[in-house]
């Protein structure tokens, strides 16, 4: 039984998710089918691929995960099915997979164009449905990536906040704000020298912090918090509270730590 994961930005009051389950069960009845989320910000792709890095490397190796945040469907952008790791991926090529390629190695992939793995009538607005989610069906029926086009060398970048380094600071910024309101930063753990993490002082924006914890409750509720998540990067926090609203901070908001 093979699993396939879903992730969209379509929402969970639409049909546009149902539609492509049904369309990859109709080919593989047996599929395992994985929600990892519908509720990426629409058309926001580098939130989505943020979303597939976190979640993917936690599932078996030959899992099949089809991604679909594709602010550029019916345009030449192409769709593509790519081999990363132990791993398989289907998705528009427009980025969506950049967080993924990232951390694991790119073996292979393929732009979807073989006419016999894809719906008959392809809409313009929805290649979700007509051509990738019938691809992640062939691939779970043991259908080859060669099989499913032509080969391509190289997937399309996401532009990544780079973090600048100095004798006594790193600085960086916001790139995710979870349910919870945490921000969570591209300031890796593995980035500050050792004495820095537990003492340093984190400003976000203009608001300065240096109550570091391992946990959230670890201090009152209401306590501004910094602390490394579970994807061992810097996040900023209010124990019991929304650390985004209470700091007026989200995505590309300047994160500094100086020792």
């Amino acid at each position: 039984m093979k699993i396939i994961t879903l992730l969209t930005d379509f929402g969970s009051k639409s049909h546009y998710a149902a539609v492509m389950k049904g369309v990859m069960l109709s080919l593989n009845p047996a599929a395992q089918l994985v929600d990892i989320t519908h509720e990426v910000p629409p058309q926001d792709v580098f939130r989505g691929a943020w979303l597939l890095g976190e979640a993917a490397p936690y599932f078996p190796a030959g899992t099949i995960h089809l991604a679909v945040v594709d602010p550029g469907v019916g345009t030449d952008r192409a769709c593509t099915a790519a081999r990363l790791g132990d791993q398989f991926f289907v998705a528009p090529d427009n980025g969506l997979l950049g967080i993924v390629a990232r951390r694991l190695p790119l073996l292979e992939a393929v732009r979807l164009e073989q006419p016999n793995y894809r719906r008959a009538v392809v809409s313009n607005t929805f290649h979700g449905r007509d051509i990738m989610a019938p691809a992640a069906a062939h691939l779970s029926l043991g259908v080859t990536l060669r099989e499913l086009g032509p080969r391509i060398e190289a997937l399309r970048p996401l532009p990544f906040p780079q973090v600048e380094r100095g004798d006594d600071y790193i600085e960086g910024c916001v790139i995710w704000v979870d349910d919870f309101g945490n921000l969570v930063t591209n300031i890796a753990r593995k980035a500050l020298p050792e004495p820095a993490a537990g003492r340093a002082v984190v400003t976000c924006g203009d608001c300065p912090l240096c109550d570091w914890v391992n946990t959230y409750a670890e201090r009152p509720a209401g306590t501004r918090v910094v602390l490394f998540g579970s994807s061992d990067y810097l996040e900023i926090a209010v124990v019991q509270g929304n650390a985004a609203a209470e700091l007026g901070a989200g995505p590309g908001t300047p994160v500094r730590v100086q020792w």
